[in-house]
């Protein structure tokens, strides 16, 4: 029964497999972490928007003209984290999402919605200051995605939908982090930053009312950047640019590795950072994929975009100087 099962399942997938995303679509856990340590004592907490809008069809790196599917997805971030230490901190994400799925064919459409909590993350990190040059600082991480979201939401028909579509994975994944900064000498207002994360996902054994299990490919992110720090009108303002390369490898069903699932993608996101006091800032930015290399035929990121604000709290404990 279970063989049938894997065979029926794969077979949409292969027969709908134009409509598959590869988790582009889903809640941008790695893309959002990696809040700044301020030092001990200080709380740094963080609410941001994303919309992920994935409108271009694409066979490997070509791009098919077609515009018959569309995948649309709104999440709301909260990011809390915590300085223990001046080298010890902790970070947590916790998510809402609101994702859907338009298929207009011969002059009909087709429009599926769910909403709900999605996973969190929790993130342990460690700074070192001063790694390799009084300029460079290094972060370290390990973590946890937390399987918080439903992953057994039914469509209207009452048939569980797809684990693209549902606002939770059902697994619990792993997640390693690391990232580094160095201001420049001949401008410390400018900072050149990287990171890196990768996804080891876990497994669902309770998917389709826990007659299959569904694995989401792991994940790698990296980025790397530049920002720089202007006054404009007694404001600090920090524009930025960076260069983001995402890979995914293929979901599995049943261990079974899906078609049309997996591939790698180069992003271009300008940013900027509008500091309204030492404890307030807000930031946006906007998201641009310059390269998609997909396996067989899937949708793929059209433009995301992202604002949201951000305060601290600082510890109150101040060192009296005589």
């Amino acid at each position: 029964m279970r063989i049938l099962l894997t065979f029926l399942i794969l077979g949409i997938f292969i027969s709908q497999g134009i409509a598959q995303t590869c988790c582009s679509g889903g809640v941008p856990l790695s893309n959002n972490l990696g809040l700044p340590n301020d030092g001990k004592g200080v709380l740094v907490v963080g609410l941001n928007y994303d919309y992920n809008n994935l409108n271009t069809l694409n066979a490997g790196t070509v791009k098919l003209d077609d515009s018959s599917r569309q995948r649309v997805t709104n999440s709301v971030l909260l990011n809390v984290g915590y300085s223990f230490t001046d080298k010890f901190a902790i970070e947590t994400l916790l998510t809402w999402v609101n994702q859907s799925r338009t298929i207009t064919q011969f002059g009909n459409q087709n429009f599926t919605e769910t909403s709900g909590v999605g996973d969190a993350v929790i993130l342990f990190k460690y700074s070192i200051p001063a790694f390799l040059g009084n300029r460079i600082v290094l972060n370290l991480g390990v973590g946890a995605k937390l399987p918080l979201g439903d992953s057994d939401i039914l469509s209207d028909q009452g048939i569980q939908l797809t684990a693209d579509l549902q606002p939770g994975s059902g697994a619990w994944d792993g997640l390693v982090w690391a990232s580094a900064s160095k201001s420049l000498n001949f401008r410390p207002s400018t900072t050149v930053s990287g990171s890196i994360t990768y996804r080891f996902t876990g497994v669902n054994n309770a998917y389709l009312n826990n007659e299959a299990t569904y694995e989401f490919g792991d994940e790698i992110q990296a980025n790397i950047g530049f920002s720089d720090q202007l006054l404009v009108l007694n404001t600090i303002i920090n524009p930025g640019i960076v260069f983001k390369y995402r890979k995914a490898f293929g979901d599995r069903i049943d261990n079974q590795e899906i078609p049309n699932t997996g591939g790698q993608w180069v992003f271009l996101r300008p940013e900027i950072t509008v500091q309204l006091s030492s404890s307030l800032a807000i930031n946006s930015r906007l998201e641009l994929p310059i390269y998609s290399d997909v396996e067989g035929t899937q949708l793929t990121p059209t433009l995301r975009f992202s604002t949201g604000i951000s305060f601290k709290l600082p510890n109150k404990k101040k060192v009296l100087i005589n």
